[in-house]
Formats: C-alpha cells, structure tokens, sequence
C-alpha cells in the first residue's frame, strides 16, 4: 500500500508565503503523476498544479506566476511553494500522486493516491 502525508500548511497573512510538502511511502515503483488539489467547504477539490514525468507541469490559471511545484524524485517527495498568498488561496490543501506499484504476483499496477489534507489560512 502507498501513503500520502502532508506536511507545512498553517496561518499566513495576506501577501505571505508558504510551502507545503508531501512525502510517498510503500511500495512504490515510480510516481508518474505529483500534484496539488485544493478544497473550501461546499466547493469541489480542484486543481492547483501537477508535474507529469517530471517535465510537464500544469497550473491553475488563478495560481500561475504565484505557486510552483517541484519534486525531489530520490525522496519520493514533492513541494508546493506558495507566493504572494491571497485569502482566496484558504483551502485544504491535498496532495495526490499516480503511483506505479508493484504486487507481489511480480507485476506493476498504476493507482492513484492522496494525502489526508493540509489546512492553509491566509488572513488580512
């Protein structure tokens, strides 16, 4: 099994900065896919950013030039660096990853995984 678990998230005031990060653990094989989702009560989980392959990364419009993720591959481990932060950025931060595994049987299986949830508060 694969686990998720965030870590960073707390107050900030308006303008501030902040990093989130997340760690994978288990059986992992390779991670395909890191990214960032963000969730407010009564409002789906969206996207905030995801890096593909290590290469293609893709951000929501209302966080470029403002939140950039990065990974460090060695310690199954990737960052979400928050800039110039808004109160609009106050969510629940989750991270995810598409997670290649491999069973026991001796064969690898693609899932998808997340975080339990990091609460960033971004105050006037």
């Amino acid at each position: 099994q694969v686990q998720l678990v965030e870590s960073g998230g707390g107050l900030v005031q308006t303008g501030g900065s902040l990093r989130i990060s997340c760690v994978a653990s288990g059986n992992i094989f390779s991670i395909n896919t890191m990214g960032w989702y963000r969730q407010v009560p009564g409002k789906q989980r969206e996207l905030v950013a995801t890096v593909t392959g290590g290469i293609v990364r893709n951000y929501a419009d209302s966080v470029k030039g403002r939140f950039t993720i990065s990974e460090d591959n060695a310690k199954n481990t990737w960052y979400l660096q928050m800039n110039s932060l808004k109160s609009e950025d106050t969510a629940v931060y989750y991270c995810y990853g598409k997670v290649m595994i491999m069973r026991e049987a001796g064969y690898p299986e693609e899932d998808e995984y997340w975080g339990q949830g990091t609460r960033v508060t971004v105050s006037s």
